[in-house]
């Protein structure tokens, strides 16, 4: 009969994680991670690389890094980005330096991306700890996506059906955290409690980048 080794109760070192934020377009994605960072998280957020226009708000490498798409096309074939897309004809992309970094110095690492990401980055490192976050219903997620007034009602229902396939991915995630109108800190409470209970795990995940 064998046995799994021992744990050390007094002796147990925490390793960095990294953990994706991710889910459809409209579930707060955003916001979760900005109220994260106001209420002192100590993660190192990951800043996503993208080749479309700035929002109204957004600043420069903090919200995100502003790439020209062909300079996105470069970083692309010098293999400088973790994983890479393209949603609704712009690039987006996490550069792999800044996770490495981060992991290096112990820190946990948080990333939101998109469903198609989330799935390459379970592809590329199993040990991630992917979060999918979705709205209280199918109806609360329209409604957010209109109230955004960013897109045409073309692209609008774009969105809508994209949103209803990323669903259906549900099943590749670790966890599910669902962020109702107006309950923001809830979700925010979840998803810092499955941290938690994932930093206390016997067996802990060892993060490897590719």
């Amino acid at each position: 009969m064998t046995h799994s080794p021992t744990v050390d109760p007094y002796n147990v070192q925490t390793t960095p994680l990294l953990v994706v934020i991710s889910g459809p377009s409209g579930v707060g994605k955003d916001s979760l991670v900005e109220r994260m960072k106001d209420r002192g998280a100590e993660f190192h957020f990951v800043v996503t690389a993208t080749s479309r226009e700035p929002r109204p708000g957004e600043v420069e490498g903090v919200d995100y890094f502003f790439v020209e798409p062909e300079a996105f096309r470069t970083m692309i074939e010098e293999d400088e980005l973790l994983e890479h897309a393209t949603v609704y004809g712009q690039y987006k992309g996490i550069p792999k330096e800044q996770v490495r970094a981060a992991l290096r110095s112990g820190q946990d690492v948080l990333m939101r991306i998109d469903v198609q990401g989330a799935a390459t980055i379970r592809r590329l490192i199993p040990e991630a700890v992917l979060i999918f976050l979705t709205a209280a219903s199918e109806a609360e997620l329209v409604e957010r996506l209109r109230q955004r007034r960013t897109e045409s009602a073309e692209q609008l229902q774009q969105r809508i059906e994209t949103a209803r396939e990323e669903m259906t991915r549900l099943p590749e995630f670790d966890y599910l955290v669902v962020n109702a109108a107006g309950s923001l800190d809830e979700a925010v409470d979840r998803v810092l409690r499955i941290i938690s209970a994932e930093h206390h795990r016997v067996h802990p995940r060892r993060v490897r980048l590719p």
